[in-house]
Formats: structure tokens, sequence, C-alpha cells
């Protein structure tokens, strides 16, 4: 036989038995992500219990527990202002059955705040799931004297100033607390906790004067008179709460952030999976009592497909990047 003809029959052969491996695969996976799930789903949550990220997380897991059947656990992994959950989550095996709810403060925040992280959000995550929106804002205990954001501007000039308890170092309230520090020109001092609860006891307990973080942490204690709604930081007011001020209306101009919460998994899950995932989280989303839960609480609940949240994420990442930057803040 030709020699050349010979090389090239080998080559073919060995593409062929490449191919064929490679069709087999893909069967495999193909009947993977026909059966998925075949065991619980474990959903990170970032910080303790009691907070904003919990309660959605906790609502959207039992809807979707619900609605499919399927074994979904939530799973509090507190720490490192929420990137230990996340950095879990990047290391686990991309099948499936380890996601993490991030949010705003850890995969926007984290890769750019903390150097020793491991993750990047863009590299190491897979967007699969827009869940939900709401304004940050600042609660102060009722019967203290911070009532308006007016107050906040007054007892920040003195010398004592404010000290302000937020669910993390590098959480998003951390971002707005310096960066309404710098607009206003007042002394207000962080007091980092390891979550929204113990941060947001402490106020009511008048360890500190004021917390900074989801509205929807702060909802139930406002409704009860156990803390004051003092402002929202958003550019708009909220729809379901009309009656607290934005900062941006009154002592700080041009202030806007929200807290968005999002359903991630490791890098490299399957399509299939993702997209298994995304319509089921669409369908709880859309679920009416689930809306008037988020709804009551200051909630807006968000969806669409992974594609579009992917393409949110790589923006929105960037963008505080930039920010981080300009703040100058770095942890570890």
């Amino acid at each position: 036989m030709n020699t050349k003809l010979s090389s090239r029959l080998g080559r073919f052969a060995r593409f062929a038995r490449a191919g064929a491996i490679l069709m087999l695969s893909c069967a495999s996976f193909g009947a993977h992500a026909q059966k998925y799930p075949e065991q619980p789903i474990r959903i990170f949550v970032p910080f303790t219990p009691g907070g904003g990220t919990d309660f959605v997380s906790r609502i959207v897991g039992a809807k979707l527990a619900e609605l499919t059947g399927w074994q979904v656990v939530i799973e509090n992994r507190p720490g490192a202002g929420g990137n230990l959950a996340v950095e879990n989550a990047a290391k686990a095996a991309p099948d499936g059955y380890t996601l993490v709810m991030g949010q705003t403060d850890n995969v926007m925040l984290g890769p750019w705040l903390y150097p020793s992280l491991t993750y990047d959000t863009v590299k190491s995550l897979t967007p699969i799931a827009a869940v939900s929106v709401t304004p940050a804002a600042i609660g102060s205990a009722a019967s203290g004297p911070i009532k308006t954001p007016q107050d906040l501007i007054t007892k920040g000039k003195t010398a004592d100033g404010l000290r302000w308890s937020t669910a993390g170092a590098g959480t998003l309230g951390h971002i707005i607390g310096e960066d309404f520090k710098k607009r206003t020109n007042i002394n207000l001092l962080q007091v980092p906790y390891k979550g929204a609860a113990p941060a947001i006891t402490d106020v009511m307990g008048g360890q500190v004067d004021l917390y900074i973080g989801t509205l929807t942490s702060l909802v139930p204690l406002i409704k009860s008179g156990k803390l004051n709604g003092v402002a929202v930081t958003t550019a708009k007011r909220s729809a379901n709460f009309p009656d607290i001020p934005t900062l941006d209306e009154s002592v700080a101009k041009g202030m806007d952030f929200s807290i968005w919460l999002g359903l991630f998994g490791p890098a490299g899950m399957p399509p299939a999976i993702v997209e298994t995932l995304n319509r089921e989280v669409n369908r709880v989303l859309q679920s009416p009592d689930v809306i008037e839960k988020l709804s009551a609480s200051g909630v807006s609940p968000s969806g669409g497909t992974s594609k579009q949240f992917a393409d949110f994420v790589a923006k929105e990442y960037a963008m505080y990047g930039n920010l981080v930057k300009q703040s100058g803040i770095k942890l570890d």
C-alpha cells in the first residue's frame, strides 16, 4: 500500500475513533441531562439566616421543590463578606447539584475587593437565572434619634459621628456607606458582621446607630415598629414602601444602589442542565404566591433567560470593578 495513503487512513481511523468516543460522550451527557436531578440540589446562601438573601432563597427553594418534586436544600454558609459560599460553589463539580444564591455583594464586589479569593465571577461561575432585585436601605432603632436622612448628616457631623453595621466587610452595604461618607463628608465608621441578622440586632440594641443593607431584611422590623426606615439608596422610592425617602432626593444627589440576587453554578455546567434550572426558576418567579411574598418585602422578581443573565453579570462585573478601583478599598 502507498505509504502516504496508509498514513492518511491511519489518521482517519484515529479521527473516527475520537469522533465515536465524542458521540458516545454526548449521548451519555444527554441521557444524564434528561435524568437530572437524581439527587438533592444544594443552594448555598452566603449569609446567616434572617437576612434578605436568606429570605428570598428559602421562598424560591421551597417553591422550586413544590413545583418540580425535586429535593432542594438551602445551606447557610456565611463568611468573608459572603464570598466563602461563592468560592465553595465555584470549586464544586459542575453537575448542577451545588449552586449558590449570588448577589451584588459577593459576585460583583468580592473578587475586586479580596486579592486572596480564588474565583473570578465571569470565568469561574455559570449564571443560571436572575432571581430578584431590591433597594438597599438604611434602618435605625425606632427609639433612637435618627429618623430622617437629615438626621444622618446632623449626627454624622458631630465628633462622635455615626457607627453603621453591615452584613460584612466588602458587601454592598460597605460600598454604599463609603460612597455616602464621601458625598456628604460625614464621620461614618463601619462595623462589619457575618450577616444581616446580627448586624440589625445590634442596631435595635443601640450598639450601633444604623444598618445599611437590603430593604428586605428591614421590612418586618419596620412594620413591627422596632426599626425606622430612614431612606432607600435607589434613585426612586420603593413602589411597595413609598413613604421611605431616597438619599438622592434629600441629602446625597446622584446615589443609586440596588441589590440583586441570582442563581449561579460552577463554570462548565452542561447547557441542558442550565436550561432546565432556568426554566423551573422562571416558573417559580411567575407564581402568584411567590410574587406576593416577595413584593410584600420590597423585592421585585426578575427572571429571563440564562443568556440575558450572563450578559447582565458581565456588564455589572466590569462596572463594579471600576467602582472599587475608584474607591481604593482593598480587603484581605
